[in-house]
């Protein structure tokens, strides 16, 4: 069990390092007036993916009873079910298959704003 620990924490903080370069990436790219693109569609996804094994990694934790341990693990468990929803929930009504510029820009802040909720994770 100690080794799905070590992963979890692993994983949390591979996903705000990868959130903050998706976010600077996606500010470049608007800053540019480059629309959004498969490759940046695909990091997303990635990113996404990130956190949803990160998340199967949690379930185990709590099924287990290893997240009494923290001091507030309902929050915890609320973070982690924002942060699975947020972007497919930006991608399907705010853009709505939105590829132009205003939907690069929408997406690098998204995801700026997902490096600071997945960065707070910690700190519960």
């Amino acid at each position: 069990m100690e080794f799905v620990i070590v992963l979890h924490e692993g994983l949390s903080n591979m996903s705000w390092m990868f959130f903050l370069a998706l976010g600077l990436w996606g500010l470049v790219r608007a800053f540019r007036v480059l629309p959004v693109d498969g490759s940046y569609l695909g990091a997303v996804a990635i990113g996404q993916g990130l956190l949803w094994v990160q998340s199967v990694m949690g379930v185990i934790l709590w099924i287990s009873g290893r997240l009494v341990a923290l001091s507030r693990p309902e929050v915890h468990i609320l973070y982690g079910a924002f942060v699975i929803i947020f972007l497919p929930f930006i991608y399907f009504t705010a853009l709505r298959g939105d590829d132009s510029n205003r939907g690069q820009w929408v997406l690098a802040f998204s995801n700026l704003f997902m490096f600071g909720v997945v960065l707070r994770f910690p700190q519960l």
